[in-house]
């Protein structure tokens, strides 16, 4: 490894060109400089300055290690400040959550970036399952999730609790199994979850969503409904999936006997410290979904 004190003299003596100032700014003798210089032609077994009377001039090598080592010191000497920076409206902070929290409450977080510059959010939409493991391999900060799973490892706070809605489409008045089963099922990430819950606390049939002719897949939250508008099958989806879709008047949500609600809570990693931006955006997600 390169003694960054060697890259200092030979940055030193480029700068200044003459040996003697380097030597002064380094607060060494002029031999101790060159000793430097000779060590670290040694260390990369190449040759740096080319000599000649009083003066040198810089090989190839000597040029390409300058722009490097000007890069390193600089780093260094940065260092100490960007490790002791933690500012509550500067950094990235990297969210996961289910589609349906998300088309509400990305847009809040972008204002909030809008109003701090210096603070960049990272969101991307994921089914459950995969949320709690981003969490565990620290790819993300926050995760917003509806299961609690690995609990020895993670941390789950309670933020709030969301509508489960049938969604078919217009023509359906009445919900009826014989229904359902006709017209079939919507999949979609999180739609065994979602149908197991709201399905089987309502029709005594239902045993698995699998039970439903598949009318088709998306995992694309704002499209999850497009097929269901289309008369194409029905779904189970977050209320705030539902109130986002257009045009409205192509699908119809049903009240059921026995509502379910989903909570959702906010997922960090147990005795995981986390930067003041983090929190800043931890508190803003509390405001907008509590």
């Amino acid at each position: 490894m390169i003694n960054p004190n060697l890259l200092k003299s030979f940055v030193t003596l480029c700068e200044t060109k003459h040996f003697t100032l380097a030597a002064e700014q380094c607060h060494m003798t002029q031999s101790g400089l060159s000793q430097h210089i000779k060590k670290l032609e040694s260390q990369l077994n190449v040759e740096l300055i080319h000599r000649h009377a009083k003066r040198f001039e810089l090989t190839p090598a000597g040029e390409r290690l300058l722009e490097q080592a000007q890069h390193i010191l600089g780093c260094l000497t940065e260092l100490p400040e960007q490790i002791r920076e933690d500012e509550p409206y500067r950094g990235t902070v990297k969210i996961m959550s289910p589609g349906s929290v998300g088309l509400k409450l990305y847009p809040v977080l972008l204002t909030l970036q809008q109003s701090h510059p210096e603070l960049v959010i990272e969101y991307r939409f994921a089914p459950n399952k995969d949320i709690a493991e981003a969490v565990k391999t620290k790819q993300i900060d926050i995760g917003l999730t509806s299961e609690q799973v690995d609990q020895h490892v993670l941390t789950y706070d309670p933020l709030a609790s969301e509508p489960l809605l049938l969604v078919t489409p217009e023509f359906i008045t009445a919900p009826s199994w014989d229904a359902l089963s006709t017209i079939g099922f919507i999949h979609h990430p999180d739609g065994a979850y979602h149908g197991n819950l709201l399905l089987g606390a309502n029709y005594p049939e239902f045993q698995h969503v699998n039970q439903l002719p598949n009318r088709g897949f998306s995992n694309q939250i704002g499209l999850i409904l497009e097929p269901v508008s289309r008369g194409l099958g029905f779904t189970v989806l977050p209320a705030h999936a539902v109130s986002a879709f257009s045009p409205a008047e192509k699908i119809r949500q049903h009240t059921l006997t026995h509502p379910i609600w989903e909570p959702l809570f906010i997922c960090q990693g147990k005795h995981q410290p986390y930067t003041k931006a983090v929190n800043t955006v931890k508190k803003a997600i509390k405001e907008v979904l509590s």
